[in-house]
């Protein structure tokens, strides 16, 4: 029986605490531990990070200087001229040697992902997923990305022209807490293959896994010095590695992403933004009820609802929409919530208090105002500081702010709609445009729905999995969700300085064989006509 088929959970106490794991954070973040992964870090001062399960500290670290973060550029730079001049394939043997490790050893990293970030264990998985899905991707098809192409030249036969790619140099990332392996090193996998150096800050509070994957990666292969690791204030450490770098990669708010884009743009350095979304799902009135509930549950709730792309509004048919929200609330109030370092629990804990003050602004606010709660909507510190359960409201209006603004946590709206182009236009009456979401049984009039909607991907019958899993194809987000793309060709060519050679053979591209000026025009203008004439490109 798959997830999609299956029954809503039942359960004496839906809600309820899941069973703890045997392993405790002591167990997992073991001063050997922590010595090993921060001897990487260029850091003089000293810092800590927390687990959201409990609220207690996990480790201490090394807190980087805006000293510090020019010495690992400077790092980072003498190591990258050595790295570019490894053969691709070498580069990308690396990478498939990480994704084995990877999944050999990724016991290890779920512990930590649950440590620093309070999700459940399959929400961790997802990371798992989505970065040896990356590593094998890049590592198998980086050579061609990068290979010389030829181009058609000016002159035909004439002009010899070749394509190279060169890497930047030092790429600076700033990487999020809330999927600290996928947005870190998952991230990173494609400026090592192209030929970069990485300067890395990643969150404080989720560095021990990023460290991780750094730690596995020198192991497969990957020269040390080449992947630097940053620790520190977000204000104090974030500018300076714009300051510094040769490229720019950022994950994170749409109002900070805009102070890294003017910072990049005063350097003239290229750069690439992953910001805010306000995702939308669209029910139509033909889709499967139980199969579009079941991924409701998966779409909004994964990883506590802090995910780029998940989804926070919800628009049904008015034709189904009590049928869709009796199954969905069902689904949602049978979930368990849990901090076990083990598989079972339904969801984990919000990362912290500042997400925990916003989810319960919005859903507090929209109650006073008139929302109605239909599922959730409660605190539950008798499992932790930060769990929150996960929230369904309904008569939700734009006054409140839940309606537009991102409330990144367990809490979806649900609006009702009568036609098909009123659910397009709710659906793109937003500044964000990441991701959206469109249930039908009628594939060809699923895509052409999601043809229509303003957001960089669109899933039909899923949330976000299988455009975000389709790493040839480009993940980026439209409007104020950001700029570039990860993923694909545009995913790993970022990283690079296209460079155009062309060789001119036999004639010069000026008079010659005895033409004048006018000769040789009134031959340019005929040659350009009958290149038109033969289709020449």
């Amino acid at each position: 029986m798959t997830d999609a088929q299956a029954p809503a959970k039942t359960g004496t106490n839906p809600l309820a605490p899941a069973p703890e794991g045997a392993r405790t954070a002591a167990d997992v973040v073991t001063p050997e531990l922590v010595a090993q992964l921060t001897k990487g870090v260029v850091g003089s001062g000293r810092t800590a990070n927390h687990t959201p399960f409990t609220g207690e500290k996990l480790a201490d670290l090394p807190e980087s200087t805006p000293e510090d973060v020019q010495r690992a550029f400077e790092a980072a730079r003498t190591a990258q001229a050595v790295w570019a001049q490894v053969p691709v394939r070498q580069r990308a043997a690396v990478l498939l040697r990480f994704h084995d490790l990877l999944l050999e050893r990724q016991a290890e990293v779920l512990d930590l992902i649950q440590l620093e970030t309070g999700k459940a264990r399959l929400h961790a998985h997802e990371e798992v997923q989505a970065v040896a899905v990356a590593a094998r991707h890049y590592g198998r098809k980086a050579p061609a990305y990068l290979k010389p192409k030829r181009h058609a030249g000016a002159m035909p036969t004439l002009t010899k022209v070749t394509e190279l790619r060169h890497p930047r140099g030092v790429v600076g990332q700033i990487a999020p807490w809330n999927y600290p392996l996928e947005l870190s090193v998952g991230d990173a996998l494609p400026a090592f293959v192209t030929g970069n150096a990485v300067v890395m800050k990643p969150d404080t509070e989720t560095c021990l896994t990023a460290l991780w994957a750094r730690d596995l990666l020198i192991e497969a292969g990957l020269p040390a010095d080449v992947f630097q690791v940053v620790l520190g204030d977000g204000p104090v450490v974030g500018p300076e590695v714009v300051r510094h770098a040769d490229y720019v990669s950022f994950t994170g708010s749409t109002r900070t992403g805009r102070e890294v884009a003017k910072g990049a743009a005063a350097r003239l350095v290229g750069v690439s933004l992953e910001l805010g979304g306000k995702n939308a799902m669209l029910v139509l009135e033909d889709a499967d009820v139980e199969k579009a509930a079941a991924g409701a549950v998966r779409a909004c709730f994964s990883s506590a609802g802090q995910l780029c792309i998940s989804i926070e509004r919800l628009y049904v048919h008015e034709s189904i929409a009590d049928a869709f929200v009796e199954r969905f609330a069902a689904r949602t109030k049978a979930m368990r919530l849990g901090k076990s370092l083990a598989y079972g629990a339904d969801m984990g804990s919000l990362v912290g208090e500042r997400q925990l003050e916003t989810v319960t602004r919005h859903v507090e606010e929209a109650v006073a105002k008139g929302a109605k709660l239909v599922a959730g909507g409660t605190a539950r510190p008798d499992i932790g500081p930060y769990f929150f359960e996960p929230t369904i409201l309904d008569g939700v209006d734009p006054e409140m702010s839940v309606c537009a603004e991102e409330t990144f946590g367990p809490v979806v709206s649900i609006y009702r709609f009568k036609t098909e182009d009123e659910a397009i236009e709710h659906a793109n009456s937003t500044p964000y445009g990441l991701n959206s979401s469109v249930w039908t049984k009628d594939g060809g009039r699923g895509r052409a729905v999601a043809a229509r909607l303003r957001t960089g991907t669109v899933n039909v019958n899923e949330g976000y999995a299988p455009a975000y899993g389709s790493v040839q194809s480009p993940m980026g987000g439209m409007k104020d969700s950001g700029l570039g793309r990860r993923h694909g060709s545009e995913g790993i060519l970022k990283y690079t300085e296209a460079q155009t050679v062309a060789q001119q053979r036999l004639l010069p591209m000026a008079p010659s064989l005895g033409m004048d000026d006018e000769k040789y025009a009134q031959f340019m203008s005929r040659s350009l006509r009958l290149m038109k004439a033969f289709r020449f490109r």
